[in-house]
């Protein structure tokens, strides 16, 4: 069943947005703009608070970490002057605990860095809808522009390939869901994916990170707390859609059985079919750890393991599914080109096969790390091995002693013998470079024999004789 509305089902609005990245500024407007909304765009707090006295905006989208303001001074400046206008906070990943916070200044939601775009149309929609409920749909022209930002699975491998085919089967399924796989895997793509293909996909998809929230804040997202600001719970805010509870292997156990009691209510009233409306939605859990053996050393409540594990996904690293790399690499130069509007850049035989001889201990996320800082390095249109990671190209960057700016790069892991043999040959032939190719000078001015050069060229003596090769030439 579809839960998106008409586009006439909720009138175009003004909307301001308060962010100092100008990418992301720029990718916000788009998508307003595209939605058809009356967008105002600033760079800066002082701009936007001008903006907002002009305007007089339904929502305002303000980062947290804005150059000249803090955006918790904005929101509890516009909350109180504007009370009819809906705040939706972005926040990097590090900083969701402020972002509950701004919540209880009287923000309508938050997001957290990197989001989906179509989280923010969605809380938007929200946001200027009066039941809540899933909205409008982008026009064509824009999801097309904005497309490349989806979330999706991406790889050719078995492994990928299994793994698709099993959320198609349980997409609809309402059965909770636990998937496990290393930090930087993929489980939160797996977990969009799920939603994505389901039935609920044009309904919220909420995260709660459990390893960025303190106890107390933790509590509040899952049941609520006291005042009305704070009674909206994220299973609230994600109505008819999908709530991912981030790494549950480190929530407490007090939560955890509280959190086991609330699933089994939740459970029993939906077999009765008394499940309220506000409270309906999937529950996907993610660990980085197998839960299992947190359940054997008493880390991890069993009755809530049961009950969250019906559905068991294991994502595999990424040095299981090479053969996934290439694809990967190609997606993410395609998001840096959509993101910077520039031109796609390539990655030269070398970088390619660096990248896939690495064993990405950080997976994917280290991956999408690695190109971004590719494409801001490299000059020109190619990617080469200096503009990866040092310790992909296996080397590590040391500054000269003479000269703090000159630096050099030291290839970690090769032995010491093969390292100085190499090092001999370059300084062999740059000497030789400078004595136009005479042997006879570059041993002299090396202060070694025309056999010792020989034998560290690599090269013999008697093979030049034979072919009437003078040791002067």
């Amino acid at each position: 069943m579809s839960r998106a509305l008409s586009k006439e089902s909720i009138s175009m609005a003004k909307i301001v947005i308060i962010d100092d990245e100008p990418s992301i500024l720029q990718l916000m407007t788009k998508l307003c703009e595209g939605m058809g909304h009356e967008t105002h765009s600033f760079q800066t707090g002082a701009q936007g608070m001008k903006g907002i006295e002009q305007v007089n905006p339904e929502v305002l989208i303000v980062d947290l970490r804005i150059g000249d303001m803090n955006g918790l001074q904005i929101i509890e400046q516009c909350s109180q002057a504007y009370p009819n206008m809906d705040i939706i906070m972005v926040t990097g990943y590090g900083t969701v605990e402020t972002a509950v916070e701004a919540m209880k200044l009287g923000a309508f939601d938050y997001l957290t860095k990197p989001f989906e775009l179509d989280d923010l149309q969605r809380t938007i929609n929200r946001a200027l809808s009066s039941d809540a409920t899933a909205p409008a749909q982008l026009t064509t022209s824009a999801q097309e522009e904005l497309s490349t930002f989806r979330s999706a699975l991406i790889g050719e491998s078995p492994q990928i390939k299994e793994i698709l085919e099993f959320v198609d089967k349980i997409a609809d399924n309402d059965s909770p869901a636990l998937i496990e796989g290393e930090f930087g895997s993929g489980k939160q793509t797996v977990a969009r994916t799920i939603h994505n293909h389901s039935r609920r996909n044009d309904a919220p998809f909420k995260v709660l990170h459990c390893s960025s929230l303190p106890e107390d804040l933790l509590e509040m997202e899952l049941f609520g707390g006291a005042g009305a600001s704070t009674t909206r719970t994220i299973f609230q805010r994600a109505q008819g859609g999908t709530v991912l509870i981030e790494e549950i292997n480190v929530m407490p156990l007090r939560l955890q059985s509280q959190l086991d009691a609330y699933l089994e209510g939740i459970n029993e009233q939906r077999l009765r079919g008394a499940l309220p409306g506000q409270l309906d939605c999937r529950i996907i859990a993610s660990s980085n750890e197998p839960l299992e053996a947190w359940v054997k050393d008493g880390r991890f409540r069993e009755d809530l393991y049961y009950r969250i594990s019906v559905i068991p996904i294991t994502v595999p690293p990424l040095r299981q599914r090479k053969d996934d790399i290439p694809l990967l690499i190609d997606h993410f130069l395609d998001n840096y080109t959509k993101l910077t509007d520039t031109k796609k850049k390539e990655v030269d035989k070398y970088s390619a096969e660096l990248m896939g001889n690495y064993k990405w201990p950080g997976n994917v996320d280290e991956l999408q790390n690695a190109i971004e800082r590719a494409c801001a390095l490299s000059d020109g249109n190619k990617i080469r091995p200096v503009d990866l990671p040092p310790k992909i190209t296996q080397k590590i960057e040391i500054s000269d002693d003479e000269n703090e700016k000159l630096r050099h790069q030291l290839p970690i892991g090769t032995t010491l013998s093969d390292y100085i043999k190499k090092q001999e040959r370059i300084f062999i032939r740059e000497t030789l470079k400078y004595n136009e190719g005479s042997r006879e000078k570059t041993a002299s001015m090396l202060g070694v024999s025309i056999a010792t050069l020989y034998r560290k060229m690599g090269l013999k003596l008697e093979r030049d004789k034979m072919l009437g090769v003078s040791s002067s030439s």
